[in-house]
C-alpha cells in the first residue's frame, strides 16, 4: 500500500473504493449486506475513501430525484467504522432521465442553485447517518448558475460543519480557478487513465499549480482495460450503449493488447499496470492522485493495491503513453451531451 494522501487538507488512501457498481448500474449490484462485506474486506486491507454520490443506486418505487439508495447501503458500515474511513458523495444530478420514445437512459438533469444544495446535503447527511460529509462534490456545474453561487452555497454548508472539505466533478479550469477563488477545493474528480488523457492538457497541470488533489474516476476504463471483461458483457449494460466498448470495441483490443503485453513483462494485472501509470503520471505532473476504481469483489480491490510496489521502465511507460492514441470513440457515456463532461467544454 502507498503512503496516504492529501487531498487539500483531507489524508486519505492512496487508492478509494468507487461504490457505484455496488448497488448496480454495470450489470448489476450486490445485496446491501453482501456490498458492505465487500466493503469491510477492502477497509480491512488499508483502502479507506469510500465514493458515492445521492444518484447511484436504483431508486426505490415511486421515488422522485436521486436514488440515493448507494448513501442508503453504506449507512451502517459508517454506523460501525466511521472513525476507519473517509467517506465523499456528491450532488447535483437530479436523476437519470428516460427518452419516452426510445426508451433510452439520457444524462440526467443538473441543478446547482443555494437552496437546491441545502436540501441535497441535507438528504446525503440523512441517508448516510454521519453529522458531516468529508469530502463533498459538486458532481457536475450547473451551466445556468455562476459557480461561485454553487460554491458559494457549498461553503456555507463548511462553515456549519456539515461537510470538511470541497470537490468538483468535471469542471474546466476557469470553472476550477473560480471556485477555488470563492473557496478552497481540496478535490477535483474526473475520468483520467491509460485511454482517457484529455485531461492532462489543462485541468491537471492546474490542479498541480493550485494544490488540488486530482481523483481518478474510471482509472481502468469502466473495465476494459482489465481484460477481464466480454463484450457481451458490456452490451448487456449501459457501457455496451458507448462508442468506445459498443462500435468501437474489436478496434481498442490493440489498446489492451498493449497493456497487456506489459502487465505480461512485469508479472502483474492489466489493473495494477493501469493504475501504476497512473500513479507515474501524477507524480510527473506533481499532483495528488488518487484513483478510485469500483469492484463488486474486495478481492479485485485488494489486488488493485498491488500496483504501490510496480515500478515501470522509462520503455514501459513510454509503450503505455501510446494506449490513447489507439483507441476509438469518446470517452463520455453519453457522447451526445455537450455539456456532460469538460471533454467537450474545454
Amino acid at each position: 500500500m502507498r503512503t496516504p494522501v492529501q487531498l487539500g487538507g483531507l489524508t486519505v488512501s492512496s487508492i478509494g473504493y468507487g461504490c457505484m457498481a455496488l448497488t448496480g448500474i454495470y450489470g448489476g449490484g450486490l445485496t446491501d449486506d453482501d456490498a458492505r462485506e465487500q466493503l469491510h474486506k477492502a477497509i480491512d486491507a488499508g483502502i479507506t475513501l469510500l465514493d458515492t454520490a445521492d444518484v447511484y443506486g436504483d431508486p426505490r418505487p415511486g421515488h422522485e430525484g436521486p436514488a440515493g439508495t448507494n448513501e442508503d447501503m453504506l449507512a451502517p458500515l459508517l454506523a460501525e467504522r466511521r472513525d476507519d474511513v473517509q467517506i465523499s458523495t456528491k450532488f447535483g444530478i437530479t436523476g437519470e432521465q428516460v427518452d419516452p420514445e426510445t426508451g433510452r437512459i439520457e444524462a440526467g438533469r443538473i441543478a446547482g442553485r443555494l437552496d437546491y444544495v441545502r436540501a441535497a446535503c441535507e438528504a446525503s447527511l440523512r441517508r448516510l447517518g454521519v453529522e458531516a460529509i468529508d469530502l463533498y462534490y459538486l458532481h457536475r456545474p450547473d451551466l445556468t448558475v455562476p459557480i461561485e453561487e454553487t460554491v458559494g452555497a457549498m461553503a456555507e454548508l463548511a462553515q456549519q460543519g456539515k461537510v470538511r472539505h470541497l470537490g468538483l466533478s468535471e469542471v474546466t479550469v476557469d470553472e476550477l480557478r473560480r471556485a477555488h477563488a470563492t473557496h478552497p477545493i481540496s478535490a477535483l474528480q474526473s475520468e483520467w487513465s491509460l485511454w482517457s488523457r484529455d485531461v492532462e492538457a489543462r485541468i491537471v497541470p492546474a490542479c498541480a499549480e493550485l494544490g488540488i488533489g486530482f481523483v481518478s474516476y474510471s482509472p481502468l476504463g469502466r473495465g476494459f482495460l482489465t481484460g477481464t471483461l466480454t463484450k457481451e458483457a458490456a452490451a448487456a449494460d449501459i457501457r455496451g450503449a458507448t462508442e468506445r466498448m459498443g462500435a468501437g470495441w474489436d478496434a481498442n483490443a490493440r489498446a489492451l493488447a498493449l497493456v497487456a503485453s506489459v502487465a505480461g513483462e512485469l508479472g502483474a494485472s492489466n489493473s495494477q499496470v493501469a493504475l501504476a501509470w497512473l500513479f507515474a503520471k501524477g507524480a510527473q505532473y506533481g499532483a495528488a492522485t488518487v484513483p478510485i476504481p469500483g469492484s463488486r469483489r474486495a478481492s479485485r480491490m485488494i489486488e488493485n493495491l498491488g500496483a504501490a510496489g510496480l515500478v515501470l521502465t522509462d520503455d514501459q511507460m513510454r509503450r503505455l503513453d501510446t494506449v490513447a492514441g489507439l483507441v476509438t470513440g469518446a470517452r463520455n457515456l453519453y457522447a451526445d451531451n455537450a455539456d456532460w463532461t469538460t471533454e467537450n467544454r474545454e
